[in-house]
């Protein structure tokens, strides 16, 4: 009985098996034909509309692309899109779809990028730097008097005028930055800086980024022993930051530091390389997303749109259809003037700075971002424009060893495939860090103790007679070797008594090694001007017009106009409450006017009138102090010119200062009884 039931639910399900099987198989097989007829649907689709983005004139045609676009319903449809107008959704579903995975689809995207240039024959602008025999010296003052206090800048500044009449002499002491520095920095090869603590690190990427002071100049010679007979000076003028600023006086001059063979007087230094400063110096009130489409804005987009422009001429004359996502892409980055611009969602997401992008900066007064993130919003301000050369000063205070080395990933990828020039500087790099480096140069005391290739550095340092041990880390052991205090734990040469190598007698023994010899040869032939590309040194002082300029500075200064309107309101409302406190002081009451005695009241009304307005600017003006930092940097990296932010910002608390003034006339002014005239 039981074996028959049992055949009989057996029979049941094997009925129902392949009844379902077969109703499946009838009900699958047009899902896929549909997916194969839908798909085919699409590609016509895509077809007409780049047929119809093809017959459009260049201007329109360089703002078409073909992509998906989220709907105000929420719906993603394959549209014609107009670029210079994508919506926040429209470029996060773009970025998402060209960087699934950050750490592994960032290289494809820029491959797919390099692979379109490429196809048709456009070459990319390419930036050679070199320095010849670089020494830079001053005068500064040494010990208590180096102190920035009231007594020592007050006997500063007498003897500083004394010594202009060569009254007095000069209480400086002598120091040397830079000694007799030669190199090259080749582009697609990331080359890391290395050195101690007052090695000269930042001053030699200063002065390779053309970003010195503008009183500060770089005095070369041939030989290093000429430099002390040209008379150079070094004083010390500012200190902030932990930062001495220097006034650089030199009678003669020497020597080059020059691109693509071409001296800095000859192109814009400032807007052909790009320098990342190692302090983080922003406006607190606004977003990390704001800052980096402010600066993107005002460094322009270069040469991007004329070479777009070539470059969809070639493919139309060959008949390739591109990539629409790196087509759409190319042709968001290419067009200036823009107030958020896609180049800044592409840099928030390879420096991971996408969670926090519509966070503030923050600074001592009000909570932001981390310290380890206003880094990497320092390096993505400069990411963001079209700069072909790039100097990072110590990138990585405040990261982590897994964060470092994933962005120096990005940069060596850049640098591999876009051909970029890039020198970073790093204190102390992890191994792994430091192995994605293509050339070290090792800085010691202001002298290049080597510089070359990374797997060869080792091999000068055994020939030297130091060996680096097993476990320990390469930079590490380079920036000890060539101090006094631990040089002597790698001595490797146990057969000899240890002696201290000096730095000269490093640099001496480079210049004799193979790669010393190799790189003196380099150095001994001119660069070909003929080589360098037309796009590659930018003539032009802004990045942007005049016009657009001020449009970017007065909309940022309305935004934090907007951010500080507490201070704004407040400050009315504090001299609107002063006003009525005086309004009853003097209601219902008549000052006679008939003596001087009786004017000395008019006269003391006056007074608490300018007092009462000039310190309720007070708290304005600590404002406008703390922002002349972020003005200062901006300035200097050619953002813009000082009318451009300073224009703005008169035009804005002009209207404020007459309300305010306004209020205080209208309650006081007849009550306390002024003259009624119109003249007055």
């Amino acid at each position: 009985m039981a074996t028959s039931d049992d055949l009989a639910v057996s029979t049941s399900s094997r009925r129902s098996w392949t009844s379902g099987s077969f109703r499946e198989a009838w009900t699958a097989a047009p899902d896929v034909f549909n997916v194969s007829g839908r798909l085919t649907h699409e590609d016509d689709e895509q077809e007409l509309m780049w047929a119809a983005i093809e017959r459009l004139p260049t201007f329109e045609r360089m703002r078409k692309g073909v992509l998906k676009h989220v709907l105000d319903d929420g719906h993603v449809v394959l549209d014609q899109v107009d670029v210079t107008n994508l919506g926040f959704h429209d470029k996060k579903l773009l970025i998402d779809s060209i960087l699934k995975i950050v750490e592994e689809d960032n290289e494809k995207f820029l491959r797919r990028l390099r692979e379109r240039v490429d196809r048709v024959r456009i070459e990319i602008p390419k930036i050679e730097v070199r320095c010849e025999n670089l020494s830079v010296e001053g005068d500064v003052y040494a010990g208590s008097r180096a102190l920035p206090t009231l007594l020592n800048t007050t006997l500063n500044a007498f003897e500083s005028v004394l010594g202009l009449f060569h009254l007095a002499p000069s209480k400086k002491r002598e120091i040397q930055i830079l000694k007799n520095v030669s190199g090259i920095v080749k582009p697609s090869r990331m080359t890391l800086l290395l050195g101690p603590p007052s090695a000269g690190k930042t001053t030699l990427l200063l002065a390779l980024a053309g970003k010195l002071d503008r009183d500060l100049r770089v005095c070369s010679r041939h030989r290093l022993q000429s430099v002390y007979s040209s008379h150079i000076s070094l004083y010390p003028t500012t200190l902030f930051n932990n930062q001495v600023s220097f006034m650089l006086r030199c009678d003669q001059a020497s020597g080059r530091i020059t691109y693509c063979g071409h001296e800095l007087n000859e192109f814009v230094a400032q807007r052909t390389c790009a320098y990342i400063s190692q302090h983080d110096i922003h406006y607190g009130e606004m977003t990390v997303r704001e800052t980096l489409d402010f600066s993107g804005r005002c460094l322009g987009v270069g040469t991007r749109y004329e070479a777009l422009v070539e470059l969809s001429r070639r493919e139309r004359e060959a008949g390739i259809k591109p990539d629409p996502e790196i087509d759409a892409f190319m042709k968001a980055i290419a067009l200036s003037g823009q107030k958020t611009s896609l180049v800044t969602d592409y840099v928030l997401k390879i420096l991971g700075l996408d969670i926090c992008a519509d966070i503030m900066i923050g600074d001592e007064m009000r909570r932001g971002i981390s310290g380890g993130q206003k880094k990497r919003v320092t390096t993505g301000e400069m990411l963001v424009g079209p700069a072909k050369a790039l100097f990072m000063d110590e990138i990585s205070t405040g990261l982590d060893s897994s964060t470092t080395f994933q962005i120096c990933k990005f940069m060596r990828q850049m640098v591999h495939i876009m051909d970029v020039t890039m020198v970073i500087s790093l204190l102390q790099p992890a191994p792994e860090t430091f192995e994605l480096f293509d050339d070290i140069i090792l800085l010691a005391e202001g002298q290049i103790v080597y510089q070359g290739p990374r797997e060869n550095v080792l091999q000068f340092f055994e020939h030297m007679g130091f060996k680096c041990p097993e476990r320990k880390g390469v930079a590490d052991f380079l920036q000890e070797v060539t101090s006094k205090k631990d040089q002597q734990q790698y001595w490797s040469r146990k057969d000899e008594l240890h002696r201290y190598v000096s730095v000269p007698e490093f640099v001496q023994a480079f210049s004799s090694f193979n790669i010393g010899v190799q790189l003196a040869t380099e150095l001994g032939v001119p660069y070909d001007k003929n080589q360098t590309h037309p796009a590659a040194l930018v003539k032009d002082k802004y990045g942007i017009s005049n016009w657009e300029l001020l449009k970017a500075c007065f909309s940022r200064e309305w935004l934090l106009m907007k951010r500080n309107s507490f201070v704004y309101i407040f400050k009315t409302s504090q001299i609107t409450i002063v006003s009525i406190i005086t309004f009853t002081v003097f209601l219902r009451t008549e000052m006679s006017v008939g003596t001087v005695q009786d004017g000395q009241k008019f006269f003391g009304a006056l007074f608490f009138t300018l007092i009462n307005v000039m310190f309720n600017g007070m708290a304005e003006l600590s404002m406008t102090v703390f922002s002349l930092p972020v003005f200062y940097k901006q300035r200097d990296f050619k953002f813009f010119p000082a009318w451009a932010f300073g224009l703005p910002i008169w035009i804005l608390r002009i209207p404020l200062s007459i309300l305010e003034s306004g209020i205080w006339i209208i309650l006081t002014y007849y009550t306390i009884g002024f003259a009624p005239s119109a003249s007055r």
